[in-house]
C-alpha cells in the first residue's frame, strides 16, 4: 500500500511539473518579450572592444528626500525580484537605481567578456555618473553582495551606507573545493531544466517549503532554456561561476569604512561547489547563523540583524523582517 501511495504522488509531482513546463514563456536573450515592474532604461557602454548595453531602472519618488540607494541583483536573478523593496523606499523618498549587470536580465550577454567584479562595480559607477548620482547607499543579495562589497571598496566616496543581505562570499570556497574550469561549468548550465531549476531553489532557499509567487523565479531561468541561443546565456553563467569562485572579497571586509547593515536569514545554507566535495565537508559550508557573526566582527561600525526560519532570500520571503530593520537603517 505504502508503495503504491509513494507511486501516486511521483505520478502526480510529474503531472504538475510537466504541466508548468507546458506554460513556460519562450524568453529572450535580453528579456523584451518580459515586462519589469518599473520602466528600464538602457546606457550603452563601450568596454572590452565591444559595444554593450547595460538594462536599469531608475524609479524616483515624488516625496525625494535627497537620499538615493543603488540595488544589485544576485546571479540567479535580475532587477524585477526587487519591485517590492522598490516600492517600500520609494514610498519613504528615496531614489532608487537597480542595474541588470551585463550578462543578466534585459543587458547585453557578450559572446566574449572577461567578467570581474572590478569591471562590474566600474559599470555601475559609470552608470551612477551618467545619472548624476554622486553618492548613494548600496545594497547587494546574494552574488550583489560579493559586487556590493567590491564597489564600497573601489568607490568608498560615492558610498554612503552599505548592506548586505545573505550574500556569498562570507567564505572562500576555494579552501575546501577543487577548481573545475569554465568548460564544467558550461557543461552544467547546458543541463539545466525547469526541474532541475526549482529543486535547486526548493532545496537550497526555500528548505523544501515552496509558495506559488516563487514560480515567476523559476520561470525566468526556464523560459531562457528554450531559447535557440540559451548556450549564450549558458556561458555567461559560466563565466560568473568562475568570477564568483576565483575573486573572493571576504579578505577585504577590514576595509569597508561606511556604516554596514547585515541581514541574515539564518536558515539559508547557500555556497559554491558543494557537490563537488564530500557530506563531511559539506557541512561546514553555508553555515548563515555562523557566517553572519564572523562578517560582523570583520567589518567595522558593521551591524547585524538575523531573522530566523528564513533562506536565502529575506526580501522574497519574509518581506517585513527585511524591510524594517533596513529602512531603520537609512533613516
Amino acid at each position: 500500500m505504502k508503495k503504491i501511495l509513494v507511486l501516486f504522488l511521483v505520478v502526480i509531482a510529474t503531472q504538475l511539473t510537466f504541466a508548468q513546463t507546458e506554460k513556460l514563456q519562450w524568453l529572450d536573450l535580453q528579456l523584451s518579450n518580459y515586462e519589469y515592474p518599473f520602466p528600464v532604461a538602457t546606457l550603452d557602454l563601450e568596454i572590452q572592444n565591444q559595444k554593450l548595453e547595460m538594462a536599469y531602472m531608475d524609479v524616483q519618488p515624488e516625496n525625494y528626500n535627497g537620499k538615493n540607494v543603488l540595488l544589485f541583483h544576485g546571479k540567479n536573478f535580475n532587477g524585477a525580484y526587487w519591485k517590492t523593496t522598490i516600492e517600500a523606499l520609494t514610498k519613504e523618498g528615496y531614489r532608487v537605481i537597480v542595474p541588470d549587470q551585463i550578462g543578466f536580465g534585459k543587458s547585453s550577454k557578450p559572446q566574449h567578456f572577461h567578467y570581474t567584479f572590478q569591471q562590474l562595480a566600474q559599470n555601475t559607477k559609470t552608470l551612477l555618473d551618467s545619472l548624476n548620482v554622486s553618492k548613494t547607499s548600496v545594497l547587494g543579495h546574494s552574488m550583489g553582495g560579493m559586487l556590493a562589497t567590491r564597489f564600497t571598496l573601489m568607490y568608498p566616496e560615492a558610498t554612503d551606507k552599505f548592506i548586505l543581505e545573505n550574500p556569498i562570499g562570507l567564505e572562500d570556497w576555494k579552501l575546501k573545493v577543487p577548481y573545475k574550469p569554465i568548460t564544467w561549468w558550461y557543461a552544467n548550465e547546458l543541463k539545466k531544466s525547469y526541474e532541475g531549476i526549482k529543486k535547486y531553489q526548493l532545496v537550497n532557499y526555500y528548505d523544501n517549503q515552496w509558495k506559488p509567487e516563487y514560480d515567476q523565479w523559476v520561470n525566468l531561468l526556464a523560459g531562457w532554456t528554450l531559447n535557440s541561443n540559451y548556450k549564450t546565456i549558458a556561458w555567461n553563467n559560466a563565466l560568473t561561476y568562475d568570477m564568483i569562485f576565483t575573486q573572493p572579497v571576504v579578505y577585504e571586509f577590514k576595509n569597508i569604512s561606511a556604516p554596514t547593515l547585515l541581514i541574515i536569514g539564518t536558515r539559508d545554507r547557500t555556497a559554491l561547489g558543494k557537490p563537488l566535495v564530500s557530506e563531511e565537508v559539506r557541512k561546514t559550508m553555508g553555515l548563515y547563523s555562523q557566517l553572519g557573526k564572523t562578517t560582523q566582527k570583520a567589518i567595522p561600525n558593521a551591524k547585524l540583524v538575523e531573522i530566523e526560519n528564513v533562506g536565502h532570500l529575506p526580501h522574497i520571503e519574509k518581506f517585513d523582517s527585511f524591510i524594517k530593520p533596513l529602512l531603520a537603517f537609512l533613516k
